[in-house]
Order: C-alpha cells, then structure tokens, then sequence
C-alpha cells in the first residue's frame, strides 16, 4: 500500500529567497528564483543562495518520494559546481531523481539563467528515515 505524496510546502528561507514551484514529483522537481535579493557583495547570485535553492528541490522531491513509503526524508549529502555567474533575471531550478530508494534517495538539480545557460550543477542524497508521529 502506497501513502498519499506529500505536497510541497515553502518554508521562511524559500519565502525570502523568492522561489516559486512550478512542478512537483520525487522524480522532478521545478522551480524559480529571482536573482534580485539573492546577491553577493559583488553583484552576482550567491553561491550560498544558489546551493540553498538546490537543497530545497532536491530535499522537497526526496521528501515526496519518502511519504509514498511512510518515511520522510534528512539531508546526508550535497554539492555544486558554479559554471556561470548571473546579475539579473530569473533562475530556473530542475531537479531530476538519479536513485529513489527505501534508505537513501538522490537527486541532481540543474540551475540555468534565463536564456537557458547553464549556472550550476547540484547533487544531493537524502536519507529516508521513519516518519515522525503526527
């Protein structure tokens, strides 16, 4: 028997950040974020900001896939490379299942400016772990 998945719910940090889902799954996750209020010292997107926004689309699709099992989902493991700084616009984040499993589950996000180009690659693994009473 499979439970109901979980739907993706912003917490303060997304808020702040400006990110907008677009699609949810365990298998993918798409969302937005402004680079406006997402700066460095130097006028670029922040690495720091960039990786957030990574953890949060690979932790909401692990979280997903977790609930169809009774399980939820913690963060083991994540990393990025940053190819491409961004000034301005609107960044896209997808997240693309690469292992969903009963323990772990792991995710790459892809993060492209808006004409497409790439800015970073993520990689997160989450650990499935019993879901919390209530």
């Amino acid at each position: 028997m499979t439970n109901s998945p979980w739907t993706i719910e912003l917490g303060d940090l997304d808020r702040k950040m400006g990110i907008e889902v677009l699609e949810q799954s365990a298998k993918r996750v798409v969302a937005t974020m402004p680079v406006a209020g997402n700066t460095q010292s130097f006028g670029l997107l922040h690495g720091g900001a960039s990786m957030a926004f990574g953890e949060a689309l690979g932790s909401w699709a692990a979280v997903i896939h977790a609930s169809t099992i009774g399980k939820s989902a913690v963060g083991l493991d994540i990393n990025g490379t940053h190819v491409r700084g961004v000034r301005s616009g609107v960044i896209t984040g997808v997240a693309t299942a690469i292992h969903l499993g009963n323990t772990i589950a792991s995710h790459e996000v892809v993060l492209t400016d808006e004409s497409g180009a790439l800015i970073s690659t993520i990689r997160i693994t989450n650990l499935l772990i019993p879901a919390p009473a209530g």
